[in-house]
């Protein structure tokens, strides 16, 4: 007998509507409308819950050399300075880099080469 009862179509349940004399007070909020507005005043009271107890747990003793390196510009965390080089110091880094690569290049042939000559003789 349910069955037959829950197969009847049955009429949508409406909010009311704005009464015309309270026009002038803006759109009646509705319920979806509140349930909006109530979970994100609830988040960002969490979030600001989270940040205050970070705050209150802070070790006032932690120290870190970014704090003495670095410098506000517009809110923003700005290395103090940055080391600039000339094209001659890149040139000469550059050469020293090549130059440690080839001599790990060459120390490795080296190696293998010996291992190779032994296994070779030791079979």
């Amino acid at each position: 007998m349910s069955s037959l009862r829950n197969a009847i179509s049955r009429r949508a349940h409406k909010e009311r509507a704005q009464p015309h004399n309270r026009k002038k007070f803006g759109i009646l909020e509705k319920h979806k409308d509140y349930v909006v507005r109530a979970k994100s005043f609830h988040q960002k009271e969490g979030t600001l819950k989270k940040l205050r107890e970070k705050a209150a747990f802070k070790n006032p003793d932690e120290f870190s050399f970014a704090m003495i390196n670095t410098r506000m510009v517009d809110g923003v965390h700005r290395p103090k300075s940055e080391t600039k080089y000339t094209q001659e110091e890149l040139l000469v880094m550059k050469t020293q880099d090549i130059g440690y690569v080839l001599q790990k290049l060459q120390s490795e042939k080296k190696v293998n080469k010996c291992l190779c000559h032994d296994w070779f003789f030791a079979t």
